[in-house]
């Protein structure tokens, strides 16, 4: 009896710990809206010109700089004061500026935006400046939101009068949040007369099947069609309120997106190297060792042999050339090996990030490598 009851309880825990392990199971859900975004909405680019003006000495050198006095006489002008044309002031408290901005889709007359300032003379700091009034243009060049406030630097310098200089960070470059009214809206449109179309932000054939699928699922046959690996089409309502509920149902159905195909990633100015997980090495033995090279000069004095021997002393160089070559042991990989194998056996011959580039770039050219390496 109590070995029956010993066995019940063990039968018991092993169900638990089976039902416990189907629902940890790792399932990587995301949402519609995550993945895709809907065709026609879209942020756009504005760019503007202006003047930052209350610098404490640190604008532009004006001799440097002929745009920021033509651009302040430009803006006194329009007040009504006017200055001699053989007159040129040194500004040194006013810096001419470039103003960038993104208008997110969708915005209203009287929002705000953020707003990038970048120095474009020789400006020192943009610290403590405020910017005058700037219209910020589209692509179109028409007038979308004027910018003006007061600047937020990040940046700091200093200089001392022997020409030495500190500077943290770009004390040229600052933001002002907020600092941007919206005056025009951009033409946005929510899809056709009866549909819309999702691009997927990762073009991939097995995601596009499946958000096609989540959106049948959910909503009915024939209701979403993939048009190619990438774009989605939706039917949706010709009622503008109820297109708007219904988009938002539909971005927040969640599916589980395709695997992205295997790459290897290498930054070959930081010497960054990423490999994804699916990436595989077919059979292929790997060497790798380094031949180094010291070459010592020094200088012996050779002095004659005799006083009477009419020689002089002189000064030889003496070279002494050595060469030292690491051994590294030769590795296997076997056929359909994983990436923790893979690093693991890169790390056997204890490689630098630029030797790991080199073994992956002749694997890759051995035909050894199953996936794409993308340098950048």
């Amino acid at each position: 009896m109590v070995a029956d009851m010993i066995q019940y309880k063990k039968i018991k825990c092993l169900l638990v710990l089976l039902i416990m392990s189907l629902f940890s199971s790792t399932v990587f859900s995301e949402r519609i809206k995550d993945i895709s975004f809907i065709a026609g909405v879209r942020a756009n680019q504005l760019v503007g010109y202006g003047l930052v003006v209350g610098l404490s000495g640190s604008g532009d050198q004006t001799s440097q700089a002929p745009f920021t006095v033509q651009s302040m006489k430009s803006m006194l002008a329009q007040f009504g004061i006017s200055l001699p044309p053989n007159v040129n002031p040194q500004l040194k408290n006013v810096a001419a500026v470039t103003i960038h901005a993104e208008l997110p889709p969708f915005a209203k007359p009287g929002q705000t935006i953020d707003v990038t300032v970048s120095s474009i003379g020789n400006a020192k700091s943009l610290r403590g400046g405020s910017l005058l009034m700037a219209p910020l243009k589209g692509a179109d060049g028409r007038i979308y939101a004027v910018a003006q406030g007061s600047l937020i630097v990040g940046g700091l310098g200093v200089s001392g009068a022997d020409g030495s200089r500190i500077t943290v960070n770009i004390p040229s470059v600052g933001r002002i949040p907020s600092g941007a009214m919206v005056e025009r809206s951009s033409p946005t449109i929510l899809g056709g007369a009866d549909n819309f179309i999702l691009n997927m932000k990762t073009p991939d054939f097995t995601t596009t099947h499946r958000v096609a699928e989540a959106i049948n699922a959910a909503i009915g046959p024939a209701t979403a069609s993939p048009l190619d690996g990438s774009s989605v089409q939706v039917l949706a309502p010709t009622n503008q309120a109820q297109r708007v509920a219904y988009v938002s149902m539909i971005e927040n159905l969640t599916l589980e997106p395709g695997v992205a195909s295997a790459k290897v990633i290498v930054n070959s100015r930081s010497g960054t190297v990423v490999i994804g997980s699916h990436v595989r090495v077919t059979s292929a033995a790997i060497t790798h060792g380094s031949l180094t090279v010291t070459i010592t000069e020094q200088s012996a004095v050779s002095q004659p042999k005799g006083a009477l021997s009419g020689g002089t002393t002189v000064v030889t160089p003496v070279s002494d050339i050595s060469v030292e070559q690491q051994e590294n042991r030769m590795f296997l990989f076997k056929g359909g090996v994983s990436l923790g194998e893979i690093v693991r056996g890169v790390n056997q011959v204890g490689t630098a990030p630029g030797d790991l580039v080199a073994i992956l770039e002749a694997l890759r050219a051995a035909g050894a490598l199953r996936a794409d390496l993308v340098v950048i």
